[in-house]
């Protein structure tokens, strides 16, 4: 479609921005990795096994009673609300490949705007660019190409409803949509390109999310998802912001074949104005989203149909046989935490609330530690959810929204969450009654992996503009299945930095007898699937900026105690609520402080509201032995996972990296 002087891309709009020049980052050679395993893995989800898009949609709909009873005899009562018997599906559409084959390359792309269905003009005019893009001739074009550009909401439910199997409006006006046969990311799939700048700047090897490919690869990934792109009636582009802080922000333009994913990337970005729009300019990235159409597994480099590609130096991802609208999200979210540390920003995975009298607490933590609930305080301003960034001036969040887990999704746990599924938010893969269109939470037939993205300010309590002062609290949580972790517990920098880069939590495993034990899990930075460089440089600019700023780090164990899973008892959300509140007051660091073994941590003597026998988690074990080889086997996991980390330094004379280690378990 519209170029910018390349000649091997005929659907870029423009050009990434010139990547900053500021001095490569360099890592240690040679360093030990933990397993590929290691790295986050909060939305990733099996495959759902259909053979026809048919097949799958019938999971999406529950049969229930018609209000309107069948005639005798297989007749058809109509009543206000249509017929009442199913309406027989559509037939499996033809591969591309085939429907492709009968056609020949002529012409080169002709742009077109607005609905190819609808011969009026788009009303909203004014948030078309000023300057078309011009046409340059390709064989990659084998039709008219239609760019819808900027849809609101209600235009982008039209576009699906209409066009997209499996897209319907729930009872509470929320668009439920189906993601295909990938209902959660594929991190084996991921690659970057590793060209002279990134092979120096980014951590590669083994235990790190950063797999490689070539420039050339990734631009045969390119061209077949162009292609694609071009050879569809229409296409949907968003002109969107990362990072709610206007003087670091970055202008991302997502091409996308789904309305659905144009309107999960428009609540999930930030949106600008009409004024904004017009005069957006080049975007600093690009994302080509072809879905379903997959890549060529002979490719080099690939490893099956999905593959999802991140060019730094061209500032492009491309995305080809997955039509999972995470990846969008948390490919831009690698791509800030390569940018924003070149400026000396750090970019984290946590949530971010403050209080009214603007203390700002961050929380890290993995998938089942809290960090959802404990972020969301009707007390404090959410800031964000997710993803944020701090810099000189403190804290603001990447996105423009939320994308909150479904599963057993209640009013009751969860309102804020249950209110925001509204008009305007996406439902992915969730089961719903069939008549009254109502969803069922607990409904696991699609995927556990259920999600809704909304816009931040579907949260009552969100703050607009999504920014705040430099935090004072640094939360690190952790469900401690193993039961050793104290309830809460005072971190010096160089522990802080210890466990911020071990991310720790457990999870509770299934044996094939039944016999459930935990599962120790560590992500580096709490989000090691996401992270570029080497994760001491990110531990580094957090202790950094904790030093400048006076902010403290807290281990929070939202797990179990008295006993590991099985024996013991998970500590109440209550008392854990309490030790948050005694944070963000500053009431817990007039308290008296004991240091544990092992592990070294100050747990403090007493907290309001919370039982003092369960601060110090050996008392609140029955068999005492039992305790000691339980805490000595966590230390163990602990430092056979920091063995990927020793061998490199942090500084000059590597005094820092020696303090992190001396901070870990001592045995």
């Amino acid at each position: 479609m519209a170029g910018n002087g390349n000649t091997d891309g005929e659907f870029s709009f423009s050009a990434a921005a010139a990547r900053d020049a500021l001095p490569r980052i360099t890592t240690e050679k040679g360093a030990k990795s933990t397993t590929s395993s290691d790295v986050c893995h909060d939305d990733t989800a099996s495959r759902v096994n259909f053979q026809t898009i048919d097949q799958l949609h019938s999971l999406q709909k529950k049969r229930s009673a018609p209000t309107t009873p069948l005639k005798e005899g297989g007749g058809v009562v109509m009543g206000t609300s249509g017929p009442t018997t199913p309406v027989s599906g559509e037939s499996m559409l033809q591969s591309v490949s085939a429907s492709l084959a009968s056609l020949t390359r002529e012409t080169g792309p002709k742009v077109i705007r607005g609905d190819p269905t609808s011969a009026a003009k788009v009303a909203h005019v004014p948030q078309t660019p000023t300057s078309a893009p011009a046409a340059d001739v390709s064989d990659s074009s084998l039709k008219f190409t239609h760019v819808l550009h900027n849809l609101s909401p209600a235009e982008l439910y039209e576009q699906a409803i209409k066009y997209e199997k499996g897209s319907f409006v729930t009872s509470t006006g929320a668009l439920a949509t189906l993601s295909g046969a990938k209902t959660g990311r594929s991190p084996k799939d991921k690659r970057v390109v590793k060209d002279e700048t990134t092979a120096s700047e980014l951590w590669w090897g083994k235990g790190s999310p950063n797999i490689e490919m070539d420039e050339q690869s990734f631009l045969v990934n390119r061209e077949r998802a162009v292609d694609y792109l071009n050879s569809l009636d229409k296409v949907f582009v968003n002109d969107q912001y990362l990072n709610w802080d206007p003087e670091n922000r970055i202008k991302v333009r997502i091409v996308s074949a789904r309305a659905y994913h144009s309107l999960f990337m428009h609540n999930m970005c930030i949106r600008p104005t009409a004024e904004e729009l017009e005069n957006f300019g080049t975007p600093d990235f690009t994302i080509y989203n072809a879905g379903k159409f997959p890549c060529n597994r002979f490719t080099h480099y690939m490893t099956s149909s999905t593959s999802v590609d991140i060019n730094l130096g061209r500032r492009e991802m491309v995305i080809l046989g997955t039509q999972y609208a995470g990846e969008m999200k948390k490919g831009l979210f690698g791509v800030m935490h390569y940018l924003m540390p070149k400026r000396k920003i750090l970019s984290i995975h946590s949530g971010c609330n403050m209080g009214k009298d603007g203390d700002v607490a961050l929380f890290f933590g993995l998938s089942g530690t809290g960090k959802t609930t404990l972020s969301t305080d009707h007390n404090r301003y959410l800031i964000g959810d997710d993803e944020h960034c701090w810099s000189e001036t403190g804290v603001s969040n990447i996105e423009g929204g939320c994308y909150a887990k479904c599963i057993d999704l209640s009013r009751e746990k969860e309102p804020d969450i249950w209110n925001a599924i509204k008009f305007g938010t996406v439902l992915e893969n969730v089961v719903f009654d069939e008549h009254t269109r109502e969803v069922d939470y607990t409904d696991k037939s699609v995927t556990e992996n259920t999600r809704a993205a909304y816009p931040i300010e579907y949260i009552p309590n969100s703050k607009i503009p999504c920014v705040g002062p430099h935090p004072k609290n640094v939360i690190l949580l952790a469900c401690d299945a193993f039961g050793v972790l104290p309830p809460v517990s005072k971190l010096d920098l160089a522990q802080t930095m210890y466990h911020f880069i071990s991310g720790y939590t457990a999870l509770v495993a299934g044996t094939e007898e039944g016999v459930k034990e935990p599962r120790a899990t560590f992500s580096a930075c709490f989000g090691a699937a996401f992270i570029m460089l080497h994760p001491t440089k990110y531990a580094a600019m957090l202790a950094e900026k904790m030093q400048a700023q006076g902010a403290t780090g807290w281990l929070v164990n939202t797990g179990w105690s008295g006993g590991s899973y099985g024996s013991g008892s998970r500590i109440k959300l209550a008392y854990t609520r309490k030790i948050i509140d005694a944070i963000h007051s500053g009431s817990l660091l007039n308290a008296t402080y004991q240091k544990t073994e092992i592990f070294g941590l100050e747990i403090p003597n007493e907290v309001e509201g919370v039982p003092s026998e369960i601060l110090e988690p050996m008392n609140a074990w029955e068999d005492k032995v039992a305790y000691k080889d339980t805490l000595l086997k966590l230390a163990g996991l602990f430092r056979n996972n920091f063995e990927t980390f020793t061998s490199h330094k942090i500084g000059e004379d590597g005094k820092l990296t020696e303090e992190i280690l001396a901070a870990g378990p001592n045995f």
